[in-house]
């Protein structure tokens, strides 16, 4: 266990931020199947964009269980200091500043990973985040820009002197995107010169997986993104196995429909029926192709109940067509 300001977090898994993944339904659904903290989707620092409609619903934290943790994203030290301070009046209890993600659109606005070229910069925004509130500041990097800048243990350094109460670091640099394989040599470097608390990030997609890159990189917890997609119980799974070196069998198909339509009515009670419905697709879709149980282009039928259930409009048909789908594979042989 570890602490991270005044919270003490008991669960060695985390759910990453995702941007159109780690929504409010989904981040309550992770904490209560046992993540030990689950990071909001990015925030923009630039508060002029708050008012849209995705901003509106990444902002909405009610009802979160405690630690609430909001991620904030951009390159202006004094608009992200702001946007600190803007969200814990929101009811965040833990600042996450961006600086892991690759994507281009966040990149070419001199945000996510493009600001691990300027060191100074960097130290910049942390200060100043930092001293613009009184709750915990984290950090989530990758290992550097690219293969030749990999100064992610620089970045570390800065980071414990400005205050970060902890670290989250992706094993690739921004150039490699999310392609190749995550490297933990570096993990494992920062977390031996830091007394701040490290959480290890990239690949790991089984408790075995958790399990072998704890024990390689000495982190206090890893990072959970893709591998929770469709797969909410991946952290009592993982908690379970780091307590006991046993797994957990695999939940009974009753028990992925249960979390399965508990997922959907969050959606639906959060977002209306209209978005709801259809942002509920693509979890679906995940639910179904990473289940132990449901691997959808091996399940009878399943392809075309994917088709199907992208074309329902309604919460009560797609409600429908899930409780029979899940009655038609207990009563299919194929399906054990």
């Amino acid at each position: 266990m570890y602490d991270i300001g005044p919270y003490r977090i008991n669960s060695r898994a985390i759910l990453a931020p995702m941007a159109g993944v780690t929504d409010q339904p989904f981040r309550q659904l992770c904490r209560k199947l046992g993540a030990g903290l689950a990071v909001s989707e990015m925030v923009t620092s630039d508060k002029r964009l708050w008012n849209s409609r995705k901003s509106q619903f990444r902002l909405n934290h009610e009802g979160e269980p405690s630690p609430r943790i909001v991620q904030i994203a951009g390159g202006d030290p004094e608009m992200l200091a702001e946007a600190a301070a803007l969200n814990v009046e929101r009811g965040a209890q833990i600042i996450d500043i961006n600086m892991g993600c690759p994507a281009k659109k966040v990149c070419n606005k001199a945000a996510g990973s493009a600001l691990l070229r300027d060191e100074a910069l960097v130290e910049r925004i942390l200060n100043e985040v930092v001293s613009s509130v009184d709750v915990p500041v984290t950090l989530k990097i990758r290992t550097g820009w690219d293969q030749e800048q990999r100064n992610g243990l620089a970045i570390a350094h800065l980071a414990e002197q400005a205050g970060i109460q902890a670290l989250a670091v992706h094993g690739r640099t921004r150039s490699c995107a999310y392609r190749g394989e995550a490297e933990y040599e570096t993990i494992a470097q920062i977390k031996a010169a830091v007394k701040i608390p490290v959480i290890a990030n990239g690949d790991i997609v089984s408790p075995q997986k958790a399990q072998a890159v704890l024990d390689y990189t000495g982190a206090d917890a890893v990072m959970i993104g893709r591998a929770a997609q469709g797969r909410p119980w991946i952290f009592q799974e993982i908690e379970h196995y780091l307590d006991t070196g046993q797994s957990l069998p695999p939940p009974a198909l009753e028990q992925v429909e249960q979390w399965l339509l508990e997922h959907l009515h969050a959606l639906y009670d959060f977002y209306g029926s209209y978005l709801g419905v259809r942002i509920a697709r693509k979890h679906v879709g995940w639910y179904l192709v990473t289940s132990a149980n449901l691997v959808i282009d091996e399940v009878k039928g399943g392809r075309d109940f994917r088709k199907k259930f992208n074309s329902l409009d309604s919460t009560e048909e797609q409600l429908k067509a899930i409780k029979h789908f899940f009655i038609s594979q207990q009563h299919d042989p194929k399906a054990a």
